[in-house]
């Protein structure tokens, strides 16, 4: 067999090639490609030269295919049809997806925004599966490394920023937990107070300050750190059973109060920020993947509901 450069052969040839056998007709041919005739005639020509074959023969009856030609056709055929799927973009059917949708968040974030989401896969896509990871690292490690589709967080990525895209899923502000039998409970909870306290963070991490230790320093405070957790789960826990306090988002205060004897309020004045936003984050490879674009679109519209 000889071998063949395709830099040197023009590709677009193949379309030409396979309308001439199909139809074994330069005219009905040039018809079907909305070319002219004599330009698929100087094609024809440029085909039998690369592939030293006539391909189409005069008989009495008209043209008719080549020894070649008869070879040729079903495999430019395929070639010509798997050439257009590989093209063609990508086609989502949840009713039969198999695939496996993979996120990162902390705890009660999984518990504030998925339910919604695995709803809808349970009941629009109920062969795919719902995979979250809370284990204590950067929120966007897993994106970058490409373990995971999404990443659900408040924080914002400390490089690379180009490399993501989001979604604003809420908006909340903060609150401070305390529990019931809390001294403060019945108390105005003024920065001196609050600063006389000892305290819980949850970190992600287990490194570095928390947002309210950072407005402490621009204020020249600081505050005992009596406690770090990595997640949401043991808050009420450490509530209920020691003066701790903690500052956290208020979406998510409101899950860990529910049915525990912890209560929340707001934050002492010098302490209030701007709203917390919570962002769905994807790295740009999966911007375009179908599936992962059908799950955006179904968890934005879950969240609306």
């Amino acid at each position: 067999m000889r071998e063949v450069n395709l830099r040197s052969i023009d590709l677009n040839l193949l379309v030409v090639l396979l309308a001439l056998l199909e139809t074994r007709h330069v005219t009905r041919a040039a018809d079907r490609l909305h070319m002219s005739q004599p330009a698929v005639s100087r094609a024809l020509q440029r085909l039998r030269g690369t592939f030293d074959d006539e391909l189409l023969v005069r008989t009495t009856a008209g043209y008719d295919l080549s020894a070649r030609a008869v070879t040729l056709l079903p495999k430019l055929q395929t070639l010509l049809d798997d050439t257009a799927q590989l093209i063609a973009e990508p086609e989502f059917i949840p009713a039969h997806a198999r695939d496996v949708v993979r996120f990162y968040g902390l705890d009660l974030e999984a518990c504030c925004f998925l339910p919604s989401l695995m709803k809808v896969l349970q009941e629009e896509a109920p062969q795919m599966r719902l995979e979250m990871r809370s284990d204590p690292r950067n929120h966007f490690d897993l994106l970058e490394e490409g373990d995971v589709h999404f990443t659900i967080t408040a924080l914002s990525p400390s490089r690379s920023e180009s490399q993501y895209r989001r979604l604003l899923m809420a908006q909340t502000h903060t609150v401070c937990l305390m529990g019931e039998h809390h001294p403060l409970v019945n108390q105005e909870l003024t920065l001196e107070k609050y600063l006389a306290a000892s305290h819980g963070i949850v970190s992600v991490t287990g490194q570095g300050m928390g947002i309210i230790d950072e407005r402490l320093e621009t204020l020249g405070k600081s505050r005992h750190l009596g406690l770090r957790l990595s997640n949401f789960m043991s808050v009420a826990d450490f509530c209920e059973t020691t003066d701790l306090l903690f500052v956290l988002p208020e979406l998510i205060a409101k899950r860990i109060v529910d049915g525990r004897r912890v209560i929340y309020r707001d934050v002492p004045a010098p302490l209030h920020s701007t709203n917390i936003n919570f962002y769905l984050y994807w790295h740009e490879r999966y911007h375009r993947d179908p599936m992962c674009i059908w799950v955006r679109q179904q968890l934005m519209q879950s969240l609306q509901h």
